[in-house]
């Protein structure tokens, strides 16, 4: 092989790894703008929830039909939780196997489970087409299914 042969394949060869390493670093740096925008927005609608569960005026606006004000607040105050649980697993900080645990964990509180009975299928639909905000959800409807207390002992 002549020198400038060899010269100009180890220049492709560098050219072709500086590309392949620009590529990752643009998919690394698309990613961590995606995980951005997420924790934002998810940080906005919990912002949003802490308002509506603490402001009776703002409840009163907000409320479906036929609901009363307090209660609203208290679901909202549980779909507060549950989003904050929702964010942490989107962005990676539920260890893998430990959502059933923690989800169990918040149907364990009447008001969650009182949420999940008003609001699951709504959360269900949106949801869909979103396999990890899928799996979320079925993992929450499993633990309101499972819950104590969910169903009056019977006597």
């Amino acid at each position: 092989m002549k020198l400038t042969t060899a010269v100009f394949a180890a220049g492709a060869a560098v050219s072709l790894a500086t590309t392949v390493v620009g590529a990752a670093r643009l998919r690394q740096d698309a990613r961590h703008q995606a995980e951005r925008n997420e924790a934002t927005l998810a940080g906005n609608q919990i912002d949003w929830l802490a308002q509506v569960s603490t402001s009776p005026d703002l409840a009163e606006i907000w409320k479906p039909e036929g609901m009363e004000t307090e209660e609203y607040m208290r679901l909202m105050s549980a779909n507060r939780l549950l989003c904050t649980l929702s964010l942490r697993d989107r962005l990676g900080f539920v260890p893998k196997g430990h959502l059933p645990f923690f989800a169990a964990w918040i149907m364990k509180s009447e008001v969650s489970r009182r949420y999940w009975k008003h609001f699951g299928d709504l959360r269900a639909q949106e949801a869909e087409g979103d396999e990890r905000a899928e799996h979320f959800t079925r993992v929450l409807a499993r633990a309101a299914e499972d819950a104590p207390h969910a169903h009056p002992a019977a006597a």
